[in-house]
């Protein structure tokens, strides 16, 4: 009989029990038992879950209080020495990943970057030459005997020795592969562990076999594994994200006793797999989308498989193909987001029964008769023919611009000349990426609207006075260049998504982007138009309000399509096209609307990068070109700005600056040196904000430190074309944070005014502009 399970599950709770636990015991609201507790239930509810469906093996490993890479740091002992003098375990990883304890403990936070090309977010690994591990198996063992007392078998996982360290930093230089003797006596001594237990399966991920691997790495391998081998416990070997290509042979020459593989994103390694698999190891397939919420085409899958089937017999698993700790819970949860689109989705709960029912029509062809099967492809041919999806001017729009290479009319000295010219702006302008505190008054707000028992006029009203306030708050602090704040937006993806057609939005869609931050994907499920301007009435509304310059705030049309959930029936680039088609028309109405700044933000870039090398110049010319496409038709003298966060973006600078904004701010303040080392090495001409305040701790930035990545920033970039600027939007943080923070910022940078007069750097940025 075939077998199934999945590769993990979503660990927020299906009303995001764990973010509410998390920022009560942050707050000093709840106590630690209670957050465990919390932690406890979600765990059990999910493995529930799975024992209805049917699943063969329990996943257990998967849950995290913040993050699971941040949970094997503690596993091998690992965590960063400022993040061990906390009071236990659990303040531990608070302290390491959000710089601050309950208990009142501080230090800085560890960086945090994209896990491989997804949206979630991961606590970056600190390596040192002298580096010591020691197991600290407790948490997990925990979540075993939690599991065990279920009475199913139980498949335990943890990410691999070799992924571990080359998703790792080094902080001191050395090379982080020296470190994987050390790494290894500790993995053998967890599977004893496990095995004691009574575990049956070990999946032990290394994701980084999809990727192009230097050769060190890949030779690695072998060695690490077969001293592994021998432990008793059948080992996993999970990878997933895309194919297996160069390193295929490798995978399926490790002692293991499985492999489990993406076949949604790389289905065409399952056939040279079929070919080369030994007669007793088994195959997981990974045939139902974990990072996608269509309905699965279950006729497609089986005939997939079909062939796996009679070769493997009962060594054929089927899976999900990565954790699906990024879908949401359950399609049940929600209200019709637009008419028919809820028929044609499909969240953890519902991949979960998609499983099952593939698992049974495999092992009894009458199941192909049934009403679920029937029901279920009926649903997938439905969405491929509707016309909601399909509308063909949108399409022609796109293609058309497509067939283009896009560009700003004159180059970016010559709009640089015009902009100062219009702003006279200071020596390091100063200025925020967008978004400022939501406050609970915003969110009552929200929820009155919302809940009917405030009208439109009522609502706005209540809006523009939040608006007002937070220009008041920036003009005290003393930016140069304001936001209106974006209090009108629950998320800076969902909030387009609720005003153009081809996009649904949900009610209870929630994912994990990092710790207890939430998001909720906006759902493109068709061809995408403006029915009318998104965001004129509020920058109109705050430019009218300030004698100081307010940016416009979009959304970039490669970050859109990257956080949300994307129709697969067309390549990404025409979906692109099409967002930049709106966005442009929006950027013109801005424009029109007296609006001169207008900061189109492209976080996703970097992330949506292909995670081999070979695919990255197709990817990066339609990235680049649609966010072109989208803002080439301004004036000189209306500046454009872009902003990018939590990603290397060393290997794709000279697509950055390929886009040509005429400011882009980036974040560094948790990895300055990186990208200052990037910017020695390729100079970027046009300007740069390098962030120095990290916005996803609490902790009140230092001005001393601020002033240091400034002054490094000098070293390699002009000091005309340097931006002063936080890391990213403030939504998340409190006023009480946010205050302090902005004035020492706004401070160190006319400090570094006044060392640039000293120095000679210029008197003005106008002939610091004329000389550059």
């Amino acid at each position: 009989m075939t077998k199934f399970h999945v590769l993990g599950f979503p660990r927020v709770g299906a009303q995001r029990e764990l973010k509410w636990a998390l920022e009560s015991y942050w707050a000093g609201n709840s106590t630690q038992n209670d957050l465990l507790n919390t932690a406890a239930a979600l765990r059990a509810a999910n493995w529930q879950r799975q024992l209805d469906a049917g699943v063969d093996y329990l996943t257990v490993g998967d849950f995290a209080l913040y993050d699971h890479v941040l949970n094997t740091s503690y596993l091998l002992g690992h965590l960063p020495e400022r993040a061990r003098h906390a009071h236990n375990p659990v303040d531990q990883l608070f302290l390491a990943a959000r710089g601050r304890t309950p208990c009142g403990c501080s230090a800085s936070a560890s960086e945090m970057t994209k896990w491989f090309d997804t949206n979630y977010h991961y606590l970056v690994p600190e390596c040192s030459v002298q580096d010591e591990f020691r197991l600290q198996p407790d948490v997990l063992l925990q979540e075993v005997r939690e599991a065990k007392a279920l009475g199913k078998p139980l498949k335990a996982v943890v990410l691999g020795p070799l992924s571990y360290l080359y998703l790792a930093n080094s902080k001191d230089g050395c090379e982080r592969l020296n470190l994987l003797p050390r790494l290894l006596p500790l993995y053998s001594e967890l599977f004893a562990l496990l095995q004691a237990e009574g575990v049956d399966w070990l999946q032990i991920d290394e994701p980084i076999l999809v990727l192009d691997l230097p050769a060190p790495w890949q030779q690695a391998f072998e060695p690490a594994y077969h001293s592994l081998r021998n432990n008793g416990l059948n080992l996993l070997l999970g990878t997933y994200f895309g194919a297996l290509d160069d390193n295929l042979h490798l995978a399926l020459s490790l002692p293991v006793q499985g492999l489990h593989v993406d076949l949604v994103s790389a289905p065409q390694q399952l056939q040279p797999i079929l070919d080369r698999i030994g007669p007793y190891k088994v195959l997981s397939a990974g045939v139902i989308d974990g990072r996608n919420i269509w309905r699965a085409d279950l006729k497609a899958a089986q005939e997939l498989v079909q062939n796996a089937q009679q070769q493997l017999g009962e060594r054929l698993w089927l899976a999900s193909s990565c954790s699906l700790l990024h879908v949401p819970y359950d399609v049940e949860l929600e209200a019709a987001p637009q008419e028919g689109v809820n028929r044609w989705l499909s969240f953890a709960q519902q991949k979960l029964q998609e499983l099952a029912l593939l698992r049974a029509a495999l092992d009894d062809e009458q199941v192909l008769h049934s009403h679920a099967w029937q029901e279920q492809q009926a649903r997938v041919q439905e969405r491929r023919t509707s016309l909601l999806v399909h509308k063909a001017p949108v399409k022609q729009r796109a293609a058309q611009a497509a067939a283009q290479s896009w560009q700003r009319t004159s180059p970016f000295a010559q709009r640089a000349q015009a902009q100062q010219q219009r702003w006279q702006l200071p020596l390091f302008p100063t200025t925020t990426i967008g978004s400022f505190p939501q406050t609970d008054e915003v969110r009552q707000l929200r929820r009155r609207f919302r809940a009917g028992e405030l009208d439109t006029a009522a609502y706005e009203q209540g809006l523009e006075q939040t608006l007002l306030e937070t220009l008041r708050i920036q003009e005290q602090i003393g930016l140069d260049v304001l936001v209106h704040g974006e209090a009108e937006r629950t998320d800076m993806v969902e909030y387009f998504g609720e005003q153009l057609d081809g996009i649904a939005v949900t009610r209870n869609g929630w994912v994990q982007s990092y710790g207890s931050r939430c998001v909720k994907p906006p759902v493109i499920f068709g061809d995408i138009e403006r029915p009318q301007a998104m965001t004129v009435r509020w920058s109109r509304f705050a430019q009218q309000h300030s004698s100081k310059p307010v940016k416009g705030m979009l959304t970039g049309p490669v970050t859109i399509l990257k956080w949300a959930f994307v129709r697969d029936d067309q390549p990404w680039s025409a979906t692109a096209y099409q967002l930049a088609a709106v966005l442009r028309d929006e950027v013109l109405d801005l424009q029109a609307a007296g609006i001169g700044m207008i900061q189109v933000d492209e976080p996703a870039l970097r992330e949506a990068l292909p995670l081999r090398k070979a695919a990255h110049p197709a990817y990066l010319h339609w990235a680049v070109n649609s966010f072109r496409y989208a803002v080439s038709a301004v004036d000189d003298s209306t500046q454009i700005h872009t902003h990018m966060c939590y990603a290397d973006f060393d290997d794709i600078l000279p697509a950055i600056e390929g886009m040509d904004a005429d400011v882009i701010t980036l974040e560094t303040a948790r990895s300055a040196n990186k990208l200052l080392t990037t910017l020695a090495q390729t100079p970027y001409r046009n300007g740069i904000g390098p962030g120095v305040y990290d916005i996803h701790s609490p902790n009140i930035p230092a001005q001393a430190d601020m002033l240091g990545i400034l002054r490094g920033t000098l070293a390699v970039v002009p000091a005309a074309n340097v931006w002063v600027n936080p890391d990213c939007g403030l939504k998340t943080r409190r006023w009480v944070e946010v205050i302090p923070a902005l004035e020492a910022m706004v401070q160190a940078a006319a400090d570094l005014r006044i060392e640039a007069a000293q120095k000679g750097v210029g008197q003005a940025n106008a002939n610091a502009l004329e000389r550059a």
